[in-house]
């Protein structure tokens, strides 16, 4: 058998060595290196010969397998070689390129900073797993809030940290400002958009995860009017001049006093009503200071946190929130 293997590796490349153009080179590879070729047949025959004399046909298959295919991608290559080195034809029609858009979510991520660093806001970020302190004891939440159970927050599965606190996917981007107050003294003004993780019940509205975007700022003398005047600038300037903008008082456990911020435009209705509640906002609970070592006495401030989806679907009139990760092109092609 080893003396007809080797006739078939000297026929094939002798053959090879014969073929003239890129089509006969194909056509070889066919008859000789395809499933049906006549190398893969015959060593398929290695199989039924005795278990003794099988070690050596298999070695000297492989060999000749090897130089083959080696003599194949040679050839091969020097005929790519002559193609790619032949003159372009510049009367061809050329070929489109589709371009690439940004994602929707990252254009409003983009859009909604842009407008508060005109305002003097700068970026800030954070880790996506964090700790109980930074996501809710810092924040003022008591340990028997419902936001705490793990049937809204998922926690992970690790040892606690040196201060006995639990790790988890954080549900808010507050837990940024936290870090922010620690870590560097008043004035401070800061956005800190990022990913948030909940166990929300997934529809048109909510997912397991979604993408916020929170503000803070702490100084001297900061009131009331501040955050106001902040969220009407910004919501004008990125849904449009006519948005008007209200107040409703509300509670969080992290601002006092606090409200939900609902808009509305001229002649216009969403969902079958006038007004849309789009965020939350208030004046930092006195408490949040001394949590994070910021003197209370003299220091106010405000913060503020909306979604970054419901903001992407007011602004381009998007009805259903699973659209925006479904991957489909036809629908995401159309944000540029």
């Amino acid at each position: 058998m080893i003396e007809d293997l080797q006739q078939l590796k000297d026929q094939a490349l002798t053959e090879l060595a014969a073929a003239a153009d890129a089509d006969a080179v194909e056509a070889w590879r066919v008859k000789y290196l395809s499933r049906q070729g006549l190398l893969p047949v015959f060593l398929e025959k290695i199989k039924t010969l005795p278990k003794e004399q099988r070690p050596e046909a298999g070695k000297a298959a492989n060999l000749a397998k090897l130089t083959i295919s080696d003599a194949y991608e040679a050839k091969k290559e020097q005929f790519s070689t002559v193609t790619s080195s032949a003159p372009e034809d510049p009367t061809l029609p050329g070929r489109p390129v589709p371009w690439a858009t940004q994602h929707v979510v990252n254009q409003t991520i983009d859009r909604v900073v842009q407008i508060f660093r005109r305002m003097g806001f700068a970026l800030a970020t954070g880790p996506e797993i964090d700790t109980e302190f930074y996501n809710f004891d810092a924040l003022n939440t008591p340990a028997d809030h419902p936001a705490r159970n793990e049937q809204d927050t998922f926690y992970v599965d690790a040892p606690a940290d040196r201060d006995g606190h639990r790790w988890l996917l954080r549900s808010q981007t507050s837990t940024v400002q936290i870090r922010a107050m620690q870590t560097q003294p008043p004035p401070i003004k800061i956005v800190a958009p990022g990913r948030c993780y909940r166990r929300d019940e997934i529809d048109a509205t909510h997912g397991v995860f979604f993408h916020q975007i929170e503000g803070l700022v702490v100084d001297d003398g900061i009131t009331l009017a501040d955050l106001k005047g902040t969220m009407e600038y910004f919501f004008k300037e990125f849904i449009g001049a006519d948005t008007r903008v209200r107040f409703r008082p509300h509670f969080f456990p992290f601002t006092e006093p606090s409200f939900e911020i609902d808009m509305a435009r001229s002649g216009a209705t969403m969902k079958g009503k006038e007004w849309l509640e789009i965020a939350g906002c208030g004046m930092v609970d006195p408490a949040v200071f001394d949590n994070v070592n910021i003197d209370s006495r003299r220091y106010t401030g405000f913060a503020f946190g909306m979604g970054v989806e419901r903001l992407a679907m007011l602004r381009h009139g998007i009805n259903d929130l699973r659209l925006i990760y479904e991957n489909d092109l036809r629908f995401l092609s159309q944000f540029k």
